[in-house]
């Protein structure tokens, strides 16, 4: 077995090798590969200004067994003030032999560059998608999370690998109407606080923008692994999300005129993607695509993100986001939605969710060991 540091001319046999791993798994939705182009393109990816990322490949008998990228990303470093290298995109057959192969250069090369631990999976950021899916392995994943088979988990830890964080996503079913207890409670929180509720402005986007960045910015500030994004990182989401988000779904708080809160719920394209096996628009997946999303098709969403200004915190705000979210997927005749992800110690969230009646249904893990 040899491992391999590739360069840009491999970096297509790197994203295609995930297709070996998981074509016979009714689970496993594809990603586009025009998308993980885009995605792991310097040029178009504004995450590759602050981060280095060195891609290696596992070939046994000329064969790719196993791929993995090692990832130095100096503003999570800055930012927390640790020497912290990451390791993603993490995929190979079910051999002990070539995982620890391929661990081993990730750890090599972050500990070159002067870092201490390796953690992960994270592809390629806490901003992107993350974690080891551990419970839950039996259900195709909501979009922009992962999925991995059951045997990843005894890969890493029989490595050496520890637990660092455990990421939780909750599952809900929609109601056919909403609880008239949770009716009055919102109605309770906006006149107390003197809170109004407003859906995006699609034709003001970019400003709107602006404005969820500053909020997001100042949300998560304290949270664990938060990274701030850069203004280029932050419009660079804001134009992809636009391709696939429902406006009716994005909801922004506004206290006495200010934005304080927004709450981002996106249609689970994954439904129509799991169904273009090849990862390929042309000349038929794009048809597939359009059919299985079109309006009345979909049947869940994913509440992916949720902010609350520091000093606004506690007021109660988040319930009224998960009301005005429940009511417009009445509304569209949705069946369930996933909330992820959420910190498994970020207590207030997860008590918030399991009083509406959440159960948590998958935990995603992120691993860590010195180097």
């Amino acid at each position: 077995m040899e491992i391999r540091q590739i360069t840009k001319s491999d970096l297509n046999d790197f994203i295609k090798f995930e297709w070996e791993v998981y074509k016979d798994d009714p689970n496993w939705v594809p990603h586009l590969l025009i998308e993980r182009r885009e995605f792991l393109d310097p040029k178009k990816n504004p995450f590759f200004e602050h981060s280095d990322v060195a891609y290696f490949l596992a070939y046994k008998d000329s064969r790719i067994v196993g791929r993995i990228a090692a990832v130095i990303n100096r503003a999570h470093n800055s930012f927390h003030e640790d020497r912290v290298g990451f390791f993603g995109l993490f995929d190979c057959f079910n051999d002990q032999g070539i995982a620890d192969a391929l661990l081993a250069k990730a750890k090599s090369y972050v500990a070159s560059k002067g870092m201490t631990s390796l953690r992960g999976p994270v592809n390629l950021s806490t901003n992107d998608e993350c974690g080891l899916l551990v419970d839950g392995l039996n259900k195709p994943a909501q979009i922009m999370m992962t999925y991995n088979p059951p045997y990843y988990i005894t890969l890493l830890e029989k490595n050496g690998f520890q637990k660092a964080k455990d990421l939780l996503a909750y599952y809900v079913d929609v109601p056919s109407e909403v609880p008239e207890r949770l009716r009055r409670g919102v109605d309770i929180i906006m006149k107390r606080n003197e809170f109004t509720i407003r859906t995006v402005k699609i034709k003001d986007f970019k400003n709107e923008v602006q404005r969820i960045k500053k909020i997001y910015n100042a949300a998560w500030e304290r949270n664990w692994g938060f990274i701030p994004m850069t203004d280029k990182e932050f419009d660079h989401l804001g134009v992809q999300m636009k391709q696939i988000l429902d406006p009716k779904f994005l909801f922004i708080a506004e206290h006495k005129g200010e934005p304080i809160g927004f709450s981002l719920t996106i249609p689970n394209i994954n439904e129509g993607l799991i169904k273009i096996r090849d990862g390929r628009l042309l000349p038929f997946g794009l048809i597939k695509l359009l059919w299985h999303t079109r309006k009345g098709k979909l049947k869940s969403v994913r509440v992916i993100t949720l902010g609350v200004t520091p000093e606004h915190r506690n007021s109660g705000i988040d319930i009224v986001f998960y009301y005005k979210s429940f009511e417009e997927a009445i509304r569209q005749k949705l069946t369930w939605a996933e909330m992820s992800w959420i910190l498994e110690d970020n207590i207030p969230m997860n008590r918030a969710l399991e009083r509406m009646g959440a159960t948590v249904y998958k935990t995603y893990r992120l691993y860590e060991m010195p180097v």
